[in-house]
């Protein structure tokens, strides 16, 4: 089974000024010459992490990570405005020019792999192929699975957490009634109503409980970032128009890649990467039988490094 790359460190950090009042983090690592390889980070609102440089080889590939509006390192924290669908898209295309890449490959998981695939969709003579892990559609159907009503069946102790922030006559719409919160006025309850957002999806993303993940996910500045942006984008059907993925996957179908699914991935169940597999004829589709959401699990690291080292021979 493989295993993570050994731990690097970039060669190259950018600070990238976008519309206003955004600045986009972007660090680059592994061969300056390489193979690019553009990281797309989940969320929304997460933020890349040193083992997310971890995935390549980085004597074969040219390794570029960012921080997209809002998270992490990109200023200001948290930052609602100006921040949509097309506006990221723009921000990817703007690193593209500024870094000289013609050509590159595109890695995403969760919402990495909405963004990833909205781009290719967008701009197909660009990408040289997707490896995605956990795929999600930004349909509303999958909104209201993980925040309505049904991994709730699943995990009804942490489901009680996740709704208490939320008043009884508020519960019928919880997307609604947490945007309320987390942009009110109210710091307490702001924050609070993030960590509980947040650490919902820290509980729920791998198959056997990981405290070291909920810690993260409960850390207030994690949290902030992660729930408001999630939730903006959700309130906001993720800026897209109704099952636009699917609908547009004729413009994949130049574009190799790789699909890589948990089978017991609540987060973003598996119907979607199976469907998107079958609009899209030169995808291959990878299921971790042991396995949940989450990129750190055994299984999903083995098939996202052998894929990488595919498409590293591919392209070579």
């Amino acid at each position: 089974m493989r295993t993570l790359y050994p731990a690097i460190e970039p060669y190259l950090r950018h600070t990238i000024g976008v519309e206003q009042p955004h600045r986009i983090y972007v660090e680059e690592c592994g061969n300056p010459n390489g193979i690019p390889v553009l990281f797309v980070h989940g969320g929304p609102g997460g933020a890349c992490e040193p083992v997310h440089r971890q995935f390549f080889n980085p004597d074969l590939y040219r390794i570029i990570l960012f921080d997209q509006r809002g998270c992490g390192r990109s200023s200001p924290h948290a930052e609602l405005r100006g921040n949509n669908t097309q506006a990221l898209l723009s921000d990817i295309e703007t690193i593209r020019g500024q870094l000289r890449v013609e050509r590159w490959l595109v890695f995403g998981g969760s919402w990495g792999s909405t963004l990833g695939l909205i781009y290719a969709e967008t701009f197909p003579g660009r990408v040289l192929g997707l490896v995605l892990r956990g795929v999600f559609l930004c349909r509303e159907q999958d909104i209201s699975w993980f925040y309505q009503n049904g991994a709730s069946k699943l995990f009804p102790d942490y489901w009680r957490d996740f709704i208490a922030p939320i008043a009884l006559t508020r519960r019928d719409d919880m997307v609604g009634a947490y945007y309320e919160l987390l942009t009110g006025e109210d710091e307490v309850n702001r924050l609070a109503a993030a960590r509980a957002w947040s650490v919902w999806e820290g509980r729920t993303s791998t198959l056997r409980s990981n405290p070291a993940l909920v810690k993260q996910f409960g850390n207030p500045h994690f949290a902030l970032g992660m729930a408001r942006l999630e939730c903006h984008y959700f309130v906001n059907h993720c800026f897209i128009e109704p099952n636009q993925i699917l609908d547009q996957a004729a413009r994949l179908q130049d574009i190799p890649g790789v699909i890589v699914q948990g089978r017991y991935d609540v987060v973003c169940p598996m119907d979607q990467a199976y469907a998107l597999h079958q609009a899209w004829s030169r995808s291959r589709i990878e299921i971790i039988e042991a396995a949940g959401h989450s990129a750190a699990e055994p299984g999903i690291v083995d098939a996202l490094v052998r894929a990488t080292d595919a498409f590293a021979g591919e392209l070579a």
